[in-house]
């Protein structure tokens, strides 16, 4: 956990991944995809690590493959039908309150905030709209506009600019090590997200006001 230094807070502004951060697990997502289509468990994985698999997911996710033709391949690699199966993949996911609550109050102190999402397409299926978390962040950073993803150093550049802040004074969350190194490397303090709870008690300790910084650091 970065440390929250002298108070008042280094950090102005907070940046978060979308998917197993502001949202529940990921892989307890797959599983419950794979039970409800009645595919063997850890297909789901299996296919996105197939070739074709990381090449399609690569592609939709720089913008050069439609969510469709996501569906067409990886529906393929599991023997199923294509038809919104990326809605049907992710459609279980719900938001994490405790994480969001968490951003809600460091918004709340003048925090700025940003999302910054390898995307999974925005049509016919807009996971973003459907989970109604873009409220929370004054800039939102998908890769499939970008033309370009996590851990691309580049995208992290731009969201700095976008939130008008140095990368020193940015906190970035996430769920894979592979994409704090690129942020820790422009300057930024990272956490790496394994529990709600725990980084909701991070984000209170590192953004909350003067007074419970100054209870929780000594």
């Amino acid at each position: 956990m970065p440390d929250p230094g002298e108070p008042g807070p280094r950090y102005q502004g907070l940046v978060l991944d979308f998917g197993g951060v502001l949202t529940t697990s990921m892989r307890t997502n797959a599983d419950l995809f794979e039970q409800a289509e009645g595919v063997p468990r850890g297909a789901y994985r299996r296919a996105l690590r197939h070739p074709d698999g990381v090449r399609v997911y690569r592609d939709l996710e720089e913008g050069r493959a439609t969510q469709r033709e996501w569906n067409d391949v990886i529906g393929g690699l599991l023997g199923l039908p294509p038809d919104d199966l990326m809605r049907r993949v992710l459609h279980r996911l719900r938001p994490e309150p405790a994480v969001l609550a968490a951003v809600r109050r460091a918004r709340a102190r003048g925090v700025r905030t940003a999302m910054l999402s390898n995307s999974f397409g925005l049509e016919p299926y807009n996971v973003y709209r459907d989970l109604d978390v873009l409220g929370l962040f004054d800039v939102v950073v998908l890769s499939e506009l970008e033309g370009l993803r996590k851990p691309a150093s580049e995208i992290y550049r731009r969201t700095c600019r976008r939130l008008g802040l140095a990368a020193e004074h940015l906190l970035f969350v996430d769920d894979h090590e592979v994409n704090l190194a690129p942020a820790e490397k422009l300057g930024m303090a990272t956490l790496l997200h394994t529990d709600a709870d725990a980084t909701a008690g991070h984000l209170d300790a590192l953004f909350g006001p003067r007074k419970e910084l100054i209870s929780r650091i000594r």
